[in-house]
């Protein structure tokens, strides 16, 4: 029982940054199952079973404050769920980490941009140019390896010029439909277990998404981007070093 309650202090957490920064919830959760030892196509599979009902809730929550751009929603959300049934089905079949050092390498220098931009005056811009690509690349990606996907497709467009708020809102309420996308491919690959963990990581990652959507839409614009690209910069940092090691 003490376990439950620490999946769900874990699953809190996560998608209360996840919910603020657009990412994060899946590979913070993922690591942790990684570490306890549990096969990364396994913890990618309970990772996105919890998913499915925390994005769902921060994806509303995030629509309820006007956190979400409806045009870029549906410029990435095809392109979001083909690319995740294509990264679950190869990952049933291939190990994802061998992908984790490269995508890392291309965060390291995205969270860069991003924190750059932080300390200068760039305009907000619609970004409207190959964002399906970008959407099925990232959701890909966060089949792959059990998360990832809010990093690649929220840094890709806060480093273009997008509006931060409806970039992190957005891409939120993309990937209630990415990961539900993957954990039905999951299950019918590799069937699904670990049901107390995921019980733990939904409960806790439901009841801090109203409060990571309410975040988003109060914190000034530059605090913002700059927690954004120190997120992204630590992450992928720690991400590469351990590929790499």
């Amino acid at each position: 029982m003490d376990e439950i309650w620490f999946y769900i202090l874990a699953g809190f957490v996560a998608q209360l940054v996840d919910g603020a920064l657009g990412m994060a919830y899946g590979l913070t959760a993922s690591s942790f199952l990684i570490s306890a030892g549990i096969a990364p196509a396994s913890a990618s599979a309970t990772v996105h079973a919890a998913e499915v009902f925390t994005t769902g809730f921060s994806g509303l929550s995030h629509h309820y404050f006007g956190n979400v751009d409806k045009k870029l929603f549906w410029r990435l959300l095809i392109p979001g769920v083909l690319g995740a049934a294509v990264g679950a089905y190869v990952l049933a079949s291939l190990p994802g980490e061998q992908f984790r050092p490269f995508v890392s390498a291309y965060l390291l220098i995205i969270g860069v941009v991003i924190l750059v931009k932080a300390f200068r005056d760039f305009p907000p811009v619609a970004v409207t140019k190959h964002v399906a690509p970008l959407g099925f690349f990232g959701a890909m990606v966060d089949a792959l390896g059990g998360g990832g996907g809010g990093p690649v497709v929220a840094s890709t467009l806060l480093a273009r010029g997008s509006h931060v708020r409806m970039t992190v809102g957005t891409v939120n309420a993309v990937e209630f439909f990415v990961t539900l996308t993957a954990s039905i491919v999951f299950f019918l690959t590799l069937g699904l277990t670990n049901w107390n963990i995921i019980l733990g990581l939904a409960v806790g990652g439901v009841l801090a998404a109203p409060l990571g959507a309410y975040a988003v839409k109060k914190v000034p614009l530059k605090p913002l981007m700059f927690m954004v690209g120190l997120l992204i910069i630590f992450m992928s940092a720690r991400t590469l070093i351990k590929s790499l090691s």
